[in-house]
């Protein structure tokens, strides 16, 4: 295991600082554009004159190629971060993601549409992992666990802002307010300077965003495909079954289901999950055994919603609510997969890791939609996928090395990576 370098600033700014305000509304920002698609998808493709199957099929490929672009921007970004700076990384994505939505609220055929998802899901992944590094480079450690609280607190108001956005304006108005709030928040980023520590570590002999060094070593390469599988249920969840939520109503004989308020109770749930499962983690000094309770928890509401037939709108949010609150698991498993991986990896395994999870999500329609078709019936196809991805996250958890430390130290990481898997999920 590489041995970390310590987290310090030399110079911490207040709580208050411009850097935690900009990285609360860079969160908030975030979080409004990744729910963005999913919140207005059935009204934007009406608009551009899809038929009513064409809705689902063609709202799984958009939010595919929003994913795929998101995994490659995992990486790329990643390796930037670590080579060139945090905050040329900061404007580069924040551009890209802003100027990508405001084209996409001018789009008029499905292609276009695709092109511009994928190029803003290039920029998100980049500024979520970079906005946060920088945070948490600057913060003393007294004031980190605080800082998490006020960037996740106001951030995950973005999902309820993306909501009450869509109840209000057109589609194509809401892609143009997201566009314009990312360009605002590229020019508070031009007085945020970059952190002292990359500043320090660029004069030291350590080899930075190296990305080859998570398959060139088999312990390592091991210890990385592990950290994937063991989050890969929870984009299954937030991906096919919460944002199609209509769709699978439609199969359970359920009417007047909005797939936009299943997303806002889903991630509501989820800043919830995240919390609880952080404490448990320390109560039972165990990742593992927190993730496990977890994983229960989202077998109980995957089973609940599987057997909706006869049941309500408002009992499908309930539902997409519980599993919003046991897809809180992602806490751990990138807490645990940042534990693993020394400073000059870290920062590239703790937005990568989450980054190929939901860039997994077009594999795993792939998958649910090749089950549906062999079985010949939706529910089906998912029910089928459902069990496979939690057998595959289980058993890579069961061979995953316990990672808890000491009290201080588990505090300090837990506060550390609760913030950045707030910012990726």
């Amino acid at each position: 295991m590489e041995n970390p370098l310590p987290l310090q600033s030399p110079v911490p700014p207040g709580l208050f600082s411009l850097p935690v305000v900009v990285a609360a509304l860079g969160f908030f920002v975030d979080v409004y554009d990744l729910l963005l698609f999913g919140i207005i998808r059935k009204d934007s493709l009406k608009d551009l004159g899809l038929s009513a199957e064409q809705l689902f099929t063609e709202g799984e490929f958009l939010i595919s190629m929003q994913m795929t672009g998101l995994l490659i921007g995992g990486i790329l970004w990643g390796i930037l971060g670590d080579k060139k700076g945090r905050i040329k990384v900061l404007f580069g994505s924040i551009l890209m993601y802003s100027l990508a939505n405001i084209a996409n609220g001018l789009v008029q055929t499905t292609g276009q549409y695709a092109v511009l998802r994928f190029i803003a899901g290039l920029g998100l992944a980049g500024e979520l992992g970079a906005g946060v590094t920088l945070v948490i480079e600057l913060l003393p450690k007294e004031k980190r666990g605080i800082a998490a609280s006020v960037v996740a607190g106001f951030g995950i108001t973005g999902a309820v802002f993306a909501f009450f956005t869509k109840q209000l304006f057109d589609w194509r108005t809401c892609f143009h307010i997201g566009g314009v709030m990312g360009l605002s928040l590229l020019a508070l980023r031009v007085r945020v300077f970059e952190s002292p520590m990359f500043d320090e570590i660029k004069s030291r002999p350590v080899e930075r965003g190296n990305y080859l060094m998570f398959f060139n070593d088999r312990t390592r390469f091991i210890r990385f495909v592990r950290c994937i599988m063991i989050g890969i249920p929870a984009w299954f969840i937030i991906g096919v079954l919460v944002t199609f939520s209509d769709k699978f109503a439609e199969a359970f004989g359920i009417e007047g289901v909005d797939p936009a308020r299943s997303i806002m109770f889903n991630y509501l749930a989820i800043s919830f999950g995240d919390f609880t499962i952080g404490l448990i983690s320390n109560k039972l000094k165990s990742r593992k055994k927190a993730l496990f309770i977890f994983y229960g928890i989202t077998a109980l509401f995957l089973t609940l919603f599987f057997n909706q037939q006869g049941g309500t709108a408002e009992g499908m949010y309930m539902i997409c609510a519980g599993l919003g609150f046991g897809a809180g698991f992602s806490v751990i498993y990138i807490t645990m997969s940042a534990e693993q991986f020394g400073t000059n990896l870290r920062a590239s395994a703790a937005v990568s890791i989450p980054n190929m999870v939901r860039g997994a999500l077009p594999l795993i329609i792939l998958l649910f939609n090749y089950l549906g078709r062999q079985s010949g019936e939706l529910l089906t196809g998912a029910i089928i996928t459902a069990v496979l991805l939690m057998g595959i996250a289980i058993t890579a958890a069961l061979f995953t090395e316990e990672t808890f430390r000491s009290e201080e130290h588990t505090s300090e990481l837990q506060s550390h990576w609760n913030l950045v898997c707030r910012l990726l999920l």
